[in-house]
């Protein structure tokens, strides 16, 4: 959530943060600002609502320098407005700030400030920075950046520009991501790497308690101590095409159509026919018996990912699984040790909550394993072990692709926990290999197959308020995944339910012409969930049928099917997923929604 840049060079600098702020739209945003070093001062340009209207407003009157901050702000402190837009400055404008993150502390700091004579213009918690740096500033900006590290509690993300030090940037980081990109004569700094992909594929990237002292032609970074630090650079191998909408309408419909692929990266050279090779988390299979149980760690899509990996491994490994969202596992004192093995999943690798939850359990021993999509994410520097999931930049909010690749990855966990467990023979691990190679080609029919329909279905639910997802076992954990989708881009109450609980609730709910989306492709339970879909229809509601081809009896009973090709049904949400992700997406189209920046959300939670 949220969105900083910041560029000093010898270009104009407006054009390139508004192109940097528009790279990060995806991460949501209710406000933006600039703040450019001119001349004779800092002027600062801010504004509420979409950058349009910030950019337009910078048109009619562009600040002139060649060094400069922005932001895209998400309201958390403060209702969304101008006053309360970033940048912020102090009493008298000498420092002015941009931030990521809560400054939990802010009330207390705030009010100290106040009693020695401060005047505050905004209901911010980042206000208090630049005001903080005022009172500690004694001539030496890294001494000022250190002693914010010792008052500020919470997380944060900072950008500095300062009419002290005219001819320098200054980057902070304490829990919410910060890169900084390396130019020729001209350095960047942003909150993800796609800000400036466009310039520079060569980036610096800072950990916890790191500063970071940026000029033209220089960056130098420091601890918390102030002591210079040697960094790598990490070269980032996407290219800029990659992020952008390739003629597609939204970011949304390309990445669905970019699953394939996708899909074919995280398998890559990790299997083969009758192999799966996961030398690169370092866990042989056998090693998997030191484990008296696996513990899953995620947030929204991942957590859902991580529900359908439960049954999954259960079911081959025989192994219990436990999985908590990252926002309630620290909080009910779980019960981790050196026996448990930890799988924390974040398509960003940034997630605030299950970042908590990845230390929390190495605290206790754990090993934790991470699946995630962002090569140097903190997510993946603090893992024991990380299995990257290839899915390539995704922006749309929605997640579609990173979802598929974290099944996959899952799948290529549970086949390798259950030969090391003993649980397969030999010629049950082969043919469960065979079946998740499919998955490409399959997911790539299913696309061709579906997508008219989809558009078709989508107007079923153009003047509805409510529908529902039904499943059982891993078809309750897809329902999930699919209700989610409707609900964050077409703005429509879409609730998931297991197919058998219908009758303890949520039947009473169902009335004419109610959408229900049911899912039938764990055949061991169809004729289940076809007694739980005639209570449906009992009730007068639209029944949206998805089950394998050759079940063509289930048209007596539903108005509508999706038809998937035939996989083994453990591993069949992989394709079973993308006519739910199109369903969403046409449904959204015909509200005329912004499919990519759906309201109120963002794209990378990074605080709790």
């Amino acid at each position: 959530m949220c969105g900083i840049v910041g560029y000093t060079g010898s270009r104009s600098v407006s054009p390139i943060l508004i192109e940097g702020l528009k790279r990060l739209e995806y991460r949501g945003y209710d406000s933006a600002g600039i703040a450019v070093k001119t001349e004779s001062r800092v002027e600062v340009i801010k504004k509420k609502g979409k950058l349009r209207e910030l950019e337009e407003l910078v048109q009619k009157d562009p600040p002139e320098g060649e060094m400069g901050i922005g932001h895209t702000r998400w309201a958390t402190h403060g209702v969304p407005s101008d006053r309360n837009s970033h940048p912020h400055t102090g009493c008298n404008g000498d420092f002015v700030v941009v931030h990521n993150g809560i400054i939990e502390s802010f009330q207390r700091i705030k009010d100290q400030l106040e009693e020695r004579g401060h005047i505050f213009s905004s209901e911010t918690d980042t206000e208090v920075i630049a005001h903080l740096l005022e009172e500690e500033y004694q001539g030496n900006m890294r001494e000022a950046i250190i002693q914010l590290f010792n008052i500020l509690e919470g997380s944060y993300a900072l950008l500095v520009l300062s009419r002290k030090e005219p001819d320098k940037l200054y980057a902070v980081r304490q829990d919410s991501p910060l890169i900084i990109g390396r130019g020729n004569g001209e350095n960047y700094i942003a909150s993800d790497i796609p800000a400036f992909l466009k310039y520079t594929n060569e980036f610096y990237l800072l950990d916890d308690e790191e500063f970071a002292e940026v000029q033209k032609d220089s960056i130098v970074i420091y601890d918390i101590m102030g002591e210079p630090l040697e960094k790598e650079i990490f070269e980032v191998n996407w290219d800029s095409e990659m992020v952008e909408k390739s003629g597609y309408q939204h970011f949304m419909l390309k990445e669905i159509h970019e699953q394939p692929d996708a899909l074919r990266r995280v398998l890559g050279d990790r299997i083969s026919p009758g192999n799966i090779n996961l030398e690169e988390i370092n866990l042989f299979p056998e090693s998997i018996k030191d484990y008296n149980k696996v513990q899953i760690i995620a947030c929204g899509t991942a957590s859902y990912a991580g529900i359908v990996a439960r049954y999954i491994i259960e079911e081959l490994a025989r192994i219990p699984v436990e999985l908590d969202t990252g926002s309630e596992f620290r909080y009910r004192n779980p019960l981790i040790d050196d026996k448990t093995l930890v799988i924390v999943v974040s398509q960003s690798g940034e997630t605030a909550d299950t970042l908590a939850g990845l230390r929390l359990a190495r605290k206790r021993g754990a090993r934790v394993i991470a699946l995630t999509n962002v090569v140097g994410s903190s997510i993946a520097r603090e893992a024991d072990d990380v299995l990257f999931l290839k899915a390539g930049p995704e922006i749309a909010v929605a997640s579609t692709k990173a979802y598929i690749t974290m099944l996959a990855a899952f799948y290529l966990l549970a086949i390798l926990f259950a030969k090391g467990r003993g649980t397969l023979d030999s010629r049950e691990v082969e043919k469960l290999i065979s079946e998740v190679l499919r998955l490409p080609e399959l997911s790539a029919e299913v696309l061709r197959s579906s997508k008219d329909k989809a558009r078709e279905l989508a107007g079923l639910f153009k003047e509805t308020k409510s529908s529902f997802y039904i499943g059982r076992n891993t078809d309750y954990a897809l329902s999930l995944e699919g209700a989610l989708k409707l609900k964050e881009i077409s703005y429509i109450h879409a609730e998931a339910y297991q197919a058998g609980e219908l009758k303890h609730g949520p039947l009473a709910l169902i009335e004419e012409g109610v959408p229900v989306v049911a899912l039938a492709s764990r055949l061991s339970l169809f004729d289940k969930i076809m007694s739980n879909i005639k209570e449906v229809k009992a009730r007068g509601g639209t029944v949206i049928a998805l089950t394998f081809n050759g079940k063509e009896e289930i048209n007596k009973s539903v108005d509508h099917v999706f038809f998937i090709p035939r996989i083994n049904e453990l591993f069949a949400g992989a394709v079973a997923i993308i006519p739910l992700q199109l369903l969403a997406y046409y449904t959204a189209l015909e509200y005329g929604y912004n499919v990519d920046q759906p309201r109120n959300l963002a794209k990378s939670v990074t605080v709790e």
